[in-house]
C-alpha cells in the first residue's frame, strides 16, 4: 500500500468533522502546508481525491508523509490559528499571510470618557481589547451598531476633569445630531458615561441578556416618570439589540503567555494536550502519548509528567499554567490554575477536546491494524468483563418472541460463534403449550425445548444465553434452565430495549454498559438479529395461514386439497398462475375449475 493510500484509508477516517487547522509534513518532518477548515475531515479528504489539478497541489500531496490537526471551537478561531502558524512556520506551499499583517481588535481606551476604536496593534496601556476579528467589515459593522445603540464620543480630546471644568471645548455636530451627550462640556457625567461603556463591554463579550434586562428596566423607569419620548427611544434600542445577530467568538487578549494542559486516557495509555496562548490567540498545539507502566499511576502524576516533558521540549517560559488539576509544578515561580468558568475554562475544554480526538485517532488506527481474530478476542474479552462472566463467551445464543394480538405466537433463536452469526444453528419455534399472548410463559417454553434437545443430543451448550426482554423474561428463562438442572453450566442475561439495560440473575439493579462499547454493540446485534428472524417467521406464518384460509373458502376445497396443492406447486403464486389442466392433475376437474374461476374473478375485480 502506497503512503497516499495509507493516508486516505487509515489516517483520514480518524480526523473529526470539526473546525480546526491541519498541518502536512514530508518524510523528513519538514512542514509543507498549514490550512484551516470548517470541517477538518472533509477539507483534508479533498486533497486525497483523483481529480486534483496538475501543478503544486498534486506535487505537494505526493510529498505528504504525516498529518497533524488541532480542533478549535469555530471557523473564525481556525482562521486565527492558521494565521499565527503560517507566520511562525512559513510552510513551503503557503503563499498567503506571510506578511506582518494582523487581525483587527476593538479597543476601549484607558482614559476618562473612554472611546471605542478599531486597532491592529495591541499596546499595553491599560486599554481593554476585544477580538481579534477575522473580518474588517465585521468589526466596523459592530462598531456602527454600538454607536447607533449608545452615545459614545468619537473626538480625540483629552477630557480631563480640569479641561472640562475650564470650558476648553465646545459642542460639536455629533452632539447636535444626538450621537453624543456632550461630556466635553460637562453635560454628561462620568458615571453615566461609564455605565454606557459597561453595557458596550457586555455586548462585545456576548452577554446580551444582561443588557436587554438593563434596557427593559430603563424603559420601565422612563414610563414611571411619564417620559414617554425617552421610553420610546430606549425601546428602539432594545429592538435593535434583540435583532443583533453577531455570533463571532470573542477571545480575551489579556490571556497572554499562558500554557494550557489537559489529559485524556485509557487503561493503558494517556494523551496530554498542550496549547500555548499569546494575546488571546493559540500559537502552538502539541499532543504526546504516554504508555502506562503501572496500574496505580494517578492521572495527576501522568499530567505532571506530560507538562514537564512538553515545557522542556519547547523551552516554555510562561509562569502561568492552566490545568484540570491542582498539580504541584516543581519549578518555582510557575503558578498552576484550575479555572471553573470563563475564557480560561474554555481553553481548558479545548485542550481536552484535542486530547480526546487524538486518543480516538490512535484507537481507530490501532483497530484497523488488528486482525479479525484479535478484534473478536478483544470484544468478547470486554463482554466477559462487562457481564462478570467466568469464561469468554465464544458461543452465544439469543431468544426473542413474536405474536400479533395473541395470534400465531412464535419464537426464534439465533446463534453467534466468535461474535459472528452462525446461521446453521438458527431455530424457529411455534409456541405449543401457551394459549394467548403470554411472553413469559412462551419464553420459558422455547428455552426449555432448545436446551432439552441439546442435552438429549449431547451437543455443547453456549457459554452465554441472551434473552430479549427485562426481568420478567429473564426469570422465565431461568425457570426453564432450573428445570433442566443446567443453571450452573451457562450464563444468562436479559437486554431491555428502551434504555439498553442489562439484567443479570439475582440482581434487581440493571447494568449499563458504555453505549460506545463494542461489547454492547455485539449484544445489540444479537438482539436485533433474533428480532428480525422471529418477525420474518411470524409474517410467513400469517401469510401462509391467510392464503390457506382463502383457498378453503372456495366452495369444494378442503384442508386436504390445500395441502396437496401446496405440496405440489410449492408456492402461492404458482397456484394462482396454474391453469385448469395443471390443477386437475392434483385435484378433481370441478375443484380445478372452481380455483381458476375464483382467482380470475378476483383479478378482474381488483
Amino acid at each position: 500500500m502506497t503512503r497516499f493510500e495509507v493516508l486516505k484509508k487509515e489516517i483520514l477516517p480518524t480526523i473529526p468533522h470539526k473546525p480546526g487547522v491541519y498541518k502536512y509534513f514530508d518524510v523528513t518532518d519538514n512542514i509543507l502546508y498549514v490550512g484551516k477548515a470548517k470541517n477538518l475531515r472533509r477539507r483534508v479528504g479533498s486533497y486525497f481525491t483523483s481529480n486534483h489539478p496538475p501543478g503544486k497541489t498534486r506535487i505537494m500531496v505526493k510529498r505528504i508523509h504525516r498529518i497533524e490537526f488541532a480542533v478549535v471551537e469555530t471557523e473564525q478561531d481556525a482562521l486565527l490559528l492558521e494565521n499565527v502558524l503560517i507566520k511562525k512556520l512559513q510552510p513551503k506551499y503557503n503563499i498567503l499571510l506571510k506578511d506582518d499583517k494582523s487581525y483587527p481588535y476593538i479597543c476601549i481606551t484607558n482614559e476618562r470618557f473612554p472611546r471605542v476604536l478599531v486597532i491592529r496593534k495591541l499596546v499595553k496601556d491599560g486599554s481593554s481589547y476585544l477580538g481579534p476579528y477575522t473580518s474588517v467589515n465585521q468589526v466596523y459593522n459592530i462598531l456602527d451598531f454600538l454607536r447607533e445603540m449608545f452615545t459614545i464620543r468619537t473626538c480625540q480630546f483629552n477630557l480631563s476633569e480640569k479641561n472640562v471644568q475650564a470650558g476648553k471645548y465646545k459642542l460639536c455636530l455629533e452632539y447636535h445630531i444626538g450621537k453624543c451627550k456632550g461630556p466635553c462640556t460637562g453635560l454628561q457625567s462620568e458615571s453615566e458615561y461609564m455605565e454606557t461603556i459597561a453595557q458596550v463591554k457586555k455586548i462585545l463579550k456576548g452577554n446580551i441578556s444582561s443588557v436587554i434586562k438593563y434596557l427593559k428596566n430603563s424603559i420601565k423607569t422612563a414610563v414611571e416618570k411619564l417620559d414617554f419620548e425617552q421610553a420610546h427611544h430606549i425601546q428602539q434600542k432594545l429592538q435593535s439589540l434583540e435583532n443583533y445577530q453577531s455570533k463571532s467568538t470573542i477571545v480575551n487578549p489579556n490571556i497572554n503567555n499562558v500554557d494550557v494542559f489537559n489529559i485524556d486516557q485509557t487503561d493503558k495509555r494517556a494523551y496530554v494536550s498542550y496549547l500555548t496562548i499569546a494575546n488571546g490567540t493559540i500559537i502552538r498545539t502539541k499532543i504526546i502519548e504516554l504508555t502506562k507502566q503501572l496500574d496505580n499511576e494517578s492521572t495527576e502524576d501522568l499530567l505532571l509528567f506530560g507538562m514537564i516533558s512538553l515545557r522542556e521540549q519547547f523551552k516554555a517560559t510562561s509562569t502561568e499554567i492552566i490545568a484540570p488539576y491542582a498539580v504541584k509544578y516543581p519549578k518555582t515561580g510557575v503558578k498552576v490554575q484550575v479555572p471553573k468558568i470563563g475564557d480560561k475554562k474554555k481553553l481548558l475544554d479545548l485542550a481536552k477536546k484535542n486530547a480526546f480526538y487524538y486518543r480516538r485517532q490512535y484507537e481507530i488506527k490501532n483497530q484497523q491494524h488488528k486482525t479479525g481474530t484479535e478484534r473478536v478476542f478483544e470484544t468478547l474479552s470486554q463482554l466477559k468483563k462487562d457481564l462478570r462472566l467466568t469464561e469468554i463467551p465464544y458461543h452465544i445464543e439469543c431468544f426473542d418472541n413474536s405474536n400479533f394480538q395473541g395470534s400465531f405466537p412464535v419464537a426464534a433463536m439465533v446463534c453467534f460463534k466468535n461474535a459472528k452469526p452462525y446461521k446453521k444453528a438458527y431455530r424457529h419455534f411455534k409456541i405449543k403449550t401457551v394459549e394467548g399472548p403470554n411472553d413469559f410463559a412462551s419464553m420459558e417454553e422455547v428455552v426449555y425445548r432448545r436446551y432439552k434437545r441439546l442435552i438429549d443430543e449431547e451437543k455443547p451448550l453456549p457459554q452465554l444465553v441472551l434473552i430479549d426482554g427485562g426481568k420478567g423474561q429473564l426469570t422465565s428463562a431461568l425457570a426453564a434452565l432450573k428445570n433442566l438442572n443446567i443453571t450452573e453450566k451457562l450464563a444468562v442475561v436479559g437486554i431491555a430495549k428502551k434504555l439498553e439495560e442489562i439484567y443479570v440473575p439475582n440482581d434487581p439493579i440493571p447494568l449499563h454498559i458504555d453505549k460506545r462499547s463494542q461489547s454492547l454493540k455485539l449484544l445489540q446485534q444479537l438482539r436485533n438479529e433474533a428480532h428480525r428472524f422471529a418477525i420474518s417467521f411470524h409474517k410467513n406464518l400469517r401469510s401462509k395461514n391467510a392464503f390457506n384460509s382463502e383457498l378453503e373458502s372456495i366452495k369444494g376445497i378442503g384442508k386436504k386439497s390445500v395441502s396437496k396443492l401446496l405440496a405440489h406447486f410449492k408456492s402461492v403464486n404458482a397456484i394462482k398462475k396454474a391453469n385448469a389442466t395443471d390443477l386437475a392433475a392434483i385435484v378433481n376437474k370441478k375443484q380445478a375449475a372452481a380455483i381458476v374461476h375464483y382467482f380470475s374473478t378476483k383479478k378482474l375485480s381488483s
